[in-house]
């Protein structure tokens, strides 16, 4: 019975997440339903290859690869470790007092080395193709669009539209939509080993298992960030739709060493903008929360709020208005009702600020026995994503850049991306939350 009640609720929750990019769309009138279909129907799929436990001969072997690409990420966090203690020494535990700073941040940075390796070499291009495909023979998309789409998965919001640079100029209007949603709905190489390290902690099985989840939270949220844009903005200019596959060689470096560099040079700049935001977010949340907790006192609101959520709350913070206001959302996802406030917050953490600081705020709860496994596992899906405003500013500077043609339609497609990203990554953590 209560697995009928997940599907359920489920299925009620993306049915209402369509309706409502279905609202913020701008020609309902020339939406493709039957793309809508398949676009669900792979992420369907995707989602019980990767996450239902049903051992079904041959998904067993998919899945098993996929825990083969996990580990090998496990043993790059451990290596990470290393150095980082090897550096700072004791200052770089997992979990301890400065362990973000001396073991989360050093992760980003060696991560986007390992990207730029790979790309190096030509594995993410193979991968990033391999994934195109699937999506242009089932969906029918144009080569840009698909290739974007499967880059975001593996590289950055602003790296990806690289793999696509030489079709960005002459993209239409639908398929630049796509690609800036497709970059909000998912994550990047680089900061997944940092997600892994702040929710698994120094555990080889939490790793393991936080790891497999996070990947396939990035590899499902693709097609539904297609089904987000195409609903938004769907295609009103056929005739101007490449279909035509092709990933470009854009220099990764001269050498091996070379690329090594490029990515530590890259992955010490995210790390220092994602610590200098972090500390920023962080200051503003406590002076709003002081004011707040101020107004609290006065109208004894903070007792009421700290009795109501058991001390989850000590009382009328930026963290609780979160909650509220998300918490419907919470519910759609599939949430205990115990969990909704906690995990709204969290939602409202990942819109407003940025899913970095969700995550930590995730990792807190999930540490302190806050929050059920499903609803652990319900806001590690929802919060994979980039979707944020600061996002918006972002894409319009890192795609403008390679693309000054496409700036203004950049500028006009900032908040759609960010609602078609936030709901991609909704429909994810529903369509989980039917799973778990």
């Amino acid at each position: 019975m209560e697995l009928l009640t997940g599907i359920l609720r489920g299925v009620l929750g993306i049915i209402a997440l369509i309706g409502i990019t279905y609202i913020f769309s701008t020609n309902r009138k020339a939406i493709d339903w039957g793309l809508v279909v398949k676009g669900l129907t792979l992420q369907l799929i995707l989602a019980l290859i990767l996450i239902n436990p049903f051992n079904l001969g041959i998904l067993e072997y998919i899945r098993m690869f996929f825990r083969w690409i996990v580990d090998f990420f496990v043993m790059m966090i451990t290596a990470t470790e290393e150095a980082s203690q090897f550096m700072f020494g004791d200052l770089a535990k997992a979990g301890g007092p400065y362990g973000f700073a001396f073991f989360v941040l050093p992760t980003i940075l060696f991560f986007s080395a390992l990207s730029s390796l790979l790309y190096y070499l030509g594995v993410l291009q193979k991968v990033v193709y391999g994934f195109a495909w699937l999506m242009n023979k089932t969906m029918k998309l144009s080569g840009a669009e698909s290739l974007a789409a499967a880059a975001n998965v593996f590289i950055g919001q602003t790296e990806a539209p690289l793999v696509v640079k030489p079709y960005l100029e002459r993209m239409t209007r639908s398929e630049i939509l796509c690609l800036m949603t497709g970059g909000m709905a998912t994550i990047a190489g680089g900061v997944f080993g940092a997600y892994m390290g702040l929710l698994g902690g120094d555990d080889p099985e939490a790793l393991r298992y936080f790891g497999m989840h996070l990947l396939t939270a990035s590899i499902i949220s693709a097609p539904a960030a297609i089904v987000c844009a195409k609903i938004l903005f769907p295609e009103t200019e056929p005739e101007k739709v490449d279909q035509n596959i092709d990933v470009p060689k854009n220099e990764a470096g001269s050498n091996v060493l070379d690329a090594l560099v490029r990515g530590t040079t890259d992955g010490l700049k995210l790390a220092v903008n994602v610590g200098a935001m972090l500390l920023a977010f962080t200051a503003f949340i406590f002076l709003f929360n002081k004011i707040f907790m101020y107004i609290g006192d006065f109208t004894n609101l903070n007792d009421f709020i700290a009795q109501k959520s058991d001390g989850v709350y000590k009382g009328l913070t930026l963290q609780y208005i979160f909650g509220l206001l998300f918490s419907p959302i919470a519910w759609l996802l599939g949430t205990p009702s115990n969990d909704m406030v906690a995990v709204g917050q969290l939602l409202g953490e990942k819109t407003i600020l940025n899913e970095f600081f969700a995550y930590l705020s995730l990792a807190d709860l999930k540490n302190a026995g806050a929050l059920s496994e499903k609803s652990i596992l319900i806001a590690t899906y929802a919060l994979c994503g980039f979707a944020n405003f600061a996002s918006i500013g972002i894409q319009i500077g890192g795609i403008g850049a390679i693309a000054p043609g496409q700036r203004n339609t950049l500028s006009r497609f900032g908040l759609q991306a960010l609602i078609g990203g936030t709901i991609a990554c909704f429909l994810t953590a529903a369509i989980a939350g039917m799973m778990a």
